[in-house]
């Protein structure tokens, strides 16, 4: 388990810098296989996308990452569908990452 998992969450008001890819790169050490990507913004978000046997186990997969980001306030951007679900991932308010980020990646991770 990622000690990352096991800390919660912090609203974001916009008071922070995002992380520097130098932090984001240690970050992603500590959580599996997602990846950093730059949006159009030259903005950082990370992603993953997740693999299933069907449609089922993907609505159940996403309801449960839905439980997590309620429980967290945190809420990941979420595209599903037959056998998949990919999972965007980056805080609004500093138009970047921040720990938050990496925290709820983890969670999600757990399941």
């Amino acid at each position: 388990m990622s000690d990352l998992a096991n800390k919660k969450c912090i609203p974001c008001k916009g008071n922070i810098p995002p992380l520097d890819l130098g932090e984001i790169h240690k970050y992603l050490k500590k959580i599996n296989e997602w990846i950093v990507l730059e949006g159009k913004e030259q903005n950082y978000f990370i992603e993953k996308e997740f693999k299933f046997k069907n449609y089922a186990e993907s609505e159940t997969f996403i309801l449960n990452v839905g439980k997590i980001a309620e429980s967290e306030g945190h809420h990941p951007d979420i595209n599903f569908g037959w056998g998949y679900a990919k999972i965007k991932i980056s805080t609004h308010a500093i138009k970047g990452l921040a720990e938050s980020d990496f925290i709820l990646a983890a969670k999600i991770d757990e399941l």
